[in-house]
């Protein structure tokens, strides 16, 4: 009687064993957007950040504006900050991610979507291009997204990134840009 259970939980083990080695295995060999549920739900169970390091290769928090809530065409609001720079400067992901989408829309123009620890959204618009990313990829912060331009309603202005943070609603970005200014000179001084 009692060798009949034992039986039992040693074909349990076995199986479980063979799996656990299938996925170690399979795992390394997956595309990045096969892996990407896995790490939406790893980022979900995350704090979202209070600080953020700077998106933009090379610009320290001193030289930010606090842009949100401005007036824009249609009565509508800013809803994120414009960080100026050079055309074709790098833009970084500034937390680690999965890329959601690279694409264009009317207003952002050429824009990257990230979704990040506490499923904040990251919005890095109005780019000059994109750097050899793709949806369902895993990025670090740090990592390079695109490049600074003025697509989109941006047309006609000087080259910024359209930065924006979505959590439910939109936040505004600029008090946890300028909360981590030894973040911002670490990711801008590795590049």
């Amino acid at each position: 009687m009692t060798a009949l259970p034992v039986r039992r939980f040693l074909r349990r083990v076995v199986v479980l064993t063979l799996v656990a080695a299938l996925a170690v295995w399979v795992w390394p060999r997956l595309p990045g957007a096969a892996r990407a549920p896995w790490h939406m739900a790893r980022l979900a169970w995350q704090e979202a950040p209070s600080a953020l390091p700077v998106p933009v290769q090379g610009v320290m928090p001193a030289r930010l504006a606090d842009t949100w809530g401005a007036a824009r065409a249609g009565g509508r609001r800013h809803e994120g900050i414009d960080i100026f720079a050079a055309r074709g400067t790098p833009v970084l992901s500034t937390t680690e991610g999965v890329v959601m989408q690279v694409g264009t829309n009317v207003l952002g123009g050429q824009v990257v979507w990230v979704l990040g620890p506490g499923r904040q959204r990251h919005y890095y618009a109005d780019l000059d291009g994109y750097a050899d990313i793709q949806r369902g990829q895993l990025v670090a912060a740090g990592d390079v997204l695109g490049y600074v331009g003025n697509t989109g309603n941006a047309k006609g202005t000087p080259p910024h990134l359209h930065y924006g943070v979505y959590d439910g609603g939109a936040i505004n970005p600029y008090g946890l840009l300028m909360a981590a200014p030894s973040i911002s000179r670490s990711l801008t001084e590795r590049r």
